[in-house]
């Protein structure tokens, strides 16, 4: 250990360093939060691919479907659980039904899904 010299510390260079992990703390916050959402509208999607094809079988969204998928749905946190554009009549056969499932999910974030298919019952 002789002859090795202590060098003078520099607070930037430690500065420096701190701030790029706080940054990148906070990125990382950012991108969990994000990578929740893209989940939670994958699961919704899921959900709305389930039912459309109860739908195609029946012809359309049946009462009780509707209350328990927006049960379903209330499950994975959305609300303002909207059916709007839906097929809630019989359709004949051949023709399209269709589910349109518009929800908030939390304040700020809005989920709208829309899977048409051909009626075959």
């Amino acid at each position: 250990m002789a002859g090795r010299k202590r060098e003078p510390g520099n607070v930037g260079e430690i500065l420096a360093m701190g701030l790029c992990v706080l940054a990148l703390t906070a990125v990382m916050l950012s991108y969990m939060e994000n990578v929740q959402l893209i989940a939670k509208k994958a699961e919704v999607g899921q959900l709305a691919r389930c039912y459309l094809l109860k739908m195609e079988t029946v012809g359309y969204l049946t009462a009780p479907d509707q209350a328990e998928l927006k049960d379903r749905l209330e499950v994975l946190g959305l609300t303002q659980i909207d059916y709007d554009g839906s097929s809630l009549e019989p359709v004949g056969y051949g023709n399209d039904v269709v589910l349109q499932i518009r929800g908030r999910l939390g304040e700020d974030y809005e989920i709208y899904e829309k899977r048409v298919s051909t009626a075959k019952n």
